[in-house]
């Protein structure tokens, strides 16, 4: 574990003391880049809901189910949104395993989590870091780590896995930013995505809300048609359903389409309005990463893996 004293990697400008997410998921992964202040808000966590420790490894493991299922459908590059620290089984590890020239792009907004990722990939030409907002579309694709390793005229996976729920916003404003993050790339790219969902919340669902709430990064928890929603249509759960992540919707799509109704506002299904660019779906096989915080639910995650194992 990070020491009090500041590692070379941690910016000046961070605030050791306070909580964060990113640290706090590193910590219930087992990982050692985490500081005292998240320590303690993840024990907190963890003593009102104790399953959120299982919750965070379930979706790692769904990350790497997603990024072998990537893999084996011939994708060599990766965007993995809201990362998190890329130490405990990361995405370029995996991919490199199975091709070197895997390209890999990981995107944060935590200083630290970026400051780290650059000093882990500095020996490495085929990953980088960049620090960005999810939201901040133009200036992802725009940057010249996404332009030098991103080629959007071949197909790419994006990832977005157990990081939206630390997202405010409506779903339809939501699903509007993943439309344009998917709008450039290439037919067979893939929209992977794990949610937590607000679903039969309980008072330990609540009390861990709480809890986030005192951190930079607040949970914003989504309806299973909203989180669906956010695919754009052409959803297809996670098969290897883990008793963990039953508070969660986790699972892929092709591009969506550009939202033409709020999401917030379907019930069931997802809107009529919101389909692929094209008729390809998703073979039933994989899924993604985990997050820390709701207990009770539906699941919703069967994608089983069309290559290796978590």
């Amino acid at each position: 574990m990070v020491s009090a004293e500041r590692a070379s990697w941690v910016p000046d400008s961070v605030d050791m003391s306070r909580p964060n997410a990113a640290r706090m998921y590193d910590f219930f992964l087992g990982g050692a880049h985490n500081f005292e202040a998240d320590r303690q808000a993840a024990q907190a966590v963890l003593a009102v809901a104790p399953e959120v420790q299982d919750a965070a490894r379930a979706n790692r493991q769904f990350l790497r189910r997603a990024v072998r299922y990537a893999l084996g459908r011939g994708i060599r590059q990766f965007l993995d949104l809201g990362s998190g620290i890329p130490t405990v089984g990361n995405v370029h590890k995996i991919a490199h395993a199975a091709d070197p020239q895997t390209r890999v792009l990981y995107v944060d907004t935590d200083p630290v989590v970026v400051g780290h990722a650059r000093a882990l990939l500095a020996a490495t030409d085929t990953a980088a870091a960049i620090e960005a907002d999810l939201r901040d579309v133009a200036g992802i694709l725009g940057h010249e780590q996404t332009r030098r390793l991103i080629d959007f005229d071949r197909s790419v996976a994006v990832l977005l896995v157990s990081v939206l729920h630390f997202v405010p916003g409506s779903a339809g404003d939501l699903a509007g930013v993943l439309w344009e993050l998917m709008r450039p790339a290439a037919p067979g790219s893939l929209l992977v995505i794990s949610h937590a969902s607000e679903v039969a919340a309980t008072e330990q669902t609540e009390a861990v809300r709480l809890l986030y709430g005192r951190t930079p990064t607040p949970l914003h928890l989504r309806s299973p048609a909203e989180i669906r929603a956010l695919s754009g249509g052409s959803w297809s759960p996670d098969k290897a359903a883990s008793p963990f992540l039953t508070g969660f919707l986790a699972g892929a799509a092709h591009q969506p389409a550009p939202p033409s109704v709020d999401a917030a506002s379907t019930t069931g299904a997802v809107s009529a309005g919101l389909r692929p660019r094209n008729n390809a779906r998703f073979s039933d096989n994989s899924r993604a990463r985990g997050v820390p915080g709701t207990p009770a639910v539906r699941r919703e995650s069967r994608m089983a893996p069309t290559t290796g194992r978590s």
